[in-house]
């Protein structure tokens, strides 16, 4: 019996949050750490920053402070071409 309830448990997971998400809730809080830590990495090699982002509507804000830029010297917002190729 509670194998079949086990099943039920997992089946009714993966039709809620789909089987991308019930495979990291079927980590263990130790295998999920490691897994953001390896995202964390691989987000800081391809530039990423853990600067946070100015709050303008913020009474601290000030809009002359420095601020570390993209590793590249550009901005970090990529555009995207919409027109048809």
């Amino acid at each position: 019996m509670t194998g079949i309830r086990h099943y039920v448990l997992m089946r009714s997971i993966v039709e809620l949050v789909g089987e991308e998400w019930a495979e990291w809730y079927r980590f263990s809080p130790a295998q999920r750490w490691r897994e953001t830590e390896k995202l964390w990495r691989a987000y800081l090699m391809l530039g990423g920053s853990l600067d946070p982002e100015p709050d303008s509507q913020s009474p601290f804000h000030d809009p002359e402070a420095p601020r570390s830029g993209a590793a590249h010297g550009r901005s970090g917002v990529r555009v995207v071409r919409r027109s048809r190729v």
